[in-house]
Formats: structure tokens, sequence, C-alpha cells
């Protein structure tokens, strides 16, 4: 009897590993589309980047499934990223991709947030971002210095009315770092921010260099768009000659802001998750097919036509970053609240 009794636990141990190993997620993904959620509209910078890792990433997932994209775009992305936390199946088979800036919103206790982003799979992050201030030289501001001496606030657009990066990095110039600014939120994307500030009812606005050079190409190499601020610790070779948005913090305590508010959320901007749940196996298979495909030549090759950098981040890596974010010194964690609402 026992002998029978420890025959069919064996049995048992054995099925279980097998539904776990990675040779069960293999075949899983075979014959399956898998869809990539991105938070913001269609030709902006999310958008870019998303697209082109869809045209690849199937070549690196046994079986070979589809892979298609989804814009779901509306409140900075927070709709987008809680679709993936509550309603998306966690089978493996949607990937999130919204802003980084979302995980500080729940740090800071905004109002929206249904999810828990400890509790995500993370995939990866095709490259750490650089922070940037891209202005028209219709507006009159062309340097900082122009900026700084500005008579009336400068117009920088944004999406969502908190949290996203495009509103808080706009809100920390004006409030921690005192520069003229107004905000002008609601704007379902970067693609529509640039239209608006072509259009001349924006000055522009603050996101991701990353994002800025690939979809505002033509008119950064008119100098009918100027870059004239860098949000990040050191200068993007690109960039050598823009200055710092540290160099106007006046205080330990807005150094310490700058890093935590803005610094470090923009090396996550762009990160790829999986839905709470999805088996173990397959978040892995998913994480060694995502550093595949920013190995993969004919990726690079497509990123480098649409502009864009690479410089991946595994999820394993990302995953303690997103950590971090829940270590916040209590002393600051008040005005970093402040910011992001």
């Amino acid at each position: 009897m026992v002998k029978k009794i420890c025959s069919v636990i064996f049995a048992v141990a054995i099925l279980s590993f097998l539904k776990a190993s990675p040779a069960a997620a293999q075949s899983f993904f075979e014959g399956k589309t898998i869809r990539i959620i991105i938070g913001f509209s269609a030709g902006g910078g999310f958008d870019t980047y998303s697209r082109t890792i869809a045209r690849h990433l199937g070549r690196h997932i046994p079986g070979n499934p589809s892979v298609t994209v989804e814009n779901m775009p509306g409140a900075g992305s927070l709709i987008a990223a809680n679709h993936v936390y509550r309603i998306a199946k966690p089978d493996g088979l949607a990937i999130g991709n919204f802003h980084g800036y979302m995980i500080l919103n729940q740090v800071a206790e905004r109002p929206g947030i249904e999810f828990d982003a400890r509790k995500f799979g993370w995939i990866g992050v095709p490259v750490s971002d650089t922070g940037a201030c891209a202005l028209t030289a219709a507006s009159g501001v062309t340097s900082l210095d122009q900026w700084k001496a500005a008579k009336t606030p400068i117009k920088l657009g944004a999406v969502g009315g908190g949290g996203d990066a495009t509103y808080t990095q706009a809100k920390f110039l004006r409030d921690i770092l005192n520069l003229p600014v107004q905000i002008v939120a609601g704007y379902k994307g970067t693609a529509e921010v640039r239209l608006a500030a072509e259009a001349g009812e924006l000055a522009g606005g603050c996101w991701q260099w990353e994002s800025i050079k690939s979809i505002w190409r033509k008119a950064l190499d008119a100098s009918e768009v100027n870059v004239v601020l860098q949000l990040t610790p050191e200068p993007h070779k690109e960039l050598p000659n823009v200055p710092l948005a540290i160099s106007l913090a006046k205080t330990e305590e807005a150094r310490t802001l700058l890093r935590a508010a803005v610094h470090d959320p923009n090396a996550i901007t762009r990160p790829y998750s999986l839905p709470p749940g999805t088996p173990a196996d397959r978040v892995q298979v998913l994480r060694k097919a995502f550093m595949a495909t920013m190995q993969d030549p004919a990726f690079l090759a497509d990123a480098n036509k649409a502009k864009l950098d690479i410089k991946p981040m595994s999820g394993e890596e990302l995953e303690k970053i997103v950590s971090g974010f829940f270590q916040i010194d209590p002393a600051i964690l008040p005005k970093l609240q402040a910011i992001f609402r």
C-alpha cells in the first residue's frame, strides 16, 4: 500500500514538472498569437518601438507564434496597465507596454491605480531612455537661457493629467526647478503633442530623446525643433552640448527628487510585462526571446532604419529596479507624491 501511494505521488510530481517545464511552455506558443498592448496611440515612440519588436519577436519564441500590436491609449497608459493586470489572461499571450512612470504612480498613491507593479511578470526594456525637452523654433525659445528669461510661461504638451512622463517632467521643471512652464494636458500620445507644437498650439514638450529623434527627425534636421534641456544624469552622446536639468537643482533635496522622479524612471520608460499569475516557465521563455530579439541583426537593422536606440535591460534587472521604487526614502515621499498628482 505504501509503495502504491508513493508511486501515485511520484507520478503526480512528474506530471506537475512536465506541465511547468520549459518544453511545455515552448509547445504552448505554437500556432498562437501574442498581443502587445501599447498604452499610447499609433505613430508615437512607444508604438514605433513595439511595432518594430513585434516584427521579429515571434522568430525567437519556440513554436514561432504570430505577434500583433494593439493600441489602448488613455490616461498616460494607465488604462493599458490596469487592463493587463486585471483583465488580460495570464497565459503568456498578452504583453503590456505601458509607461514606466506608472510604477511611480503606485508609489505616489495616485488614484486610478488598479495594479501592484511588484506582481507583473517583467520581460525587459529595449533601451534606457534620456529625458529631454524639445521646443519649436517658432516658439522663440531655442536655448535654456531664453527659456529661463521667458516673460510668459512656455506651453508644454502632456498626455496624462498626472503621473505620465510628459506631465511629470514638465511639472518637475515648474514646481521644483522654477522654470516658467504652462502644462497643457490631455493629448493621446506624443505624436499628438508633436502635431500640436507644429500647429503653434504648443511650444513643445518633454519626453524621451529616443522617441523625439524618431518621430520628429525632419524638423530636428531642419532646425525647426531644438532640444534645449536634458533630464538625465549625464549628457547623451548625441546631445553633448545640451544642458542638464540637474544644473538647475540648487539643493540636495531637489537633486534627490530629480533622481527619484525623473532619472530612475527614465531608465525603465518602456517596460514590457505580463499579467500576474502568468506561468513562470512562459515568463522565462518570453524573457529569453526578448533578449534574443534585441541581439537579432535583422531587428537591429530595422531599429536603425527607424532611428531607434537599442540598449536592452533584462527582465531580471527590470524586476530589481521596480522593487527599488518601493524602498524610496519616506522623508521625500510627500514631495514625490505632490509631483505625481
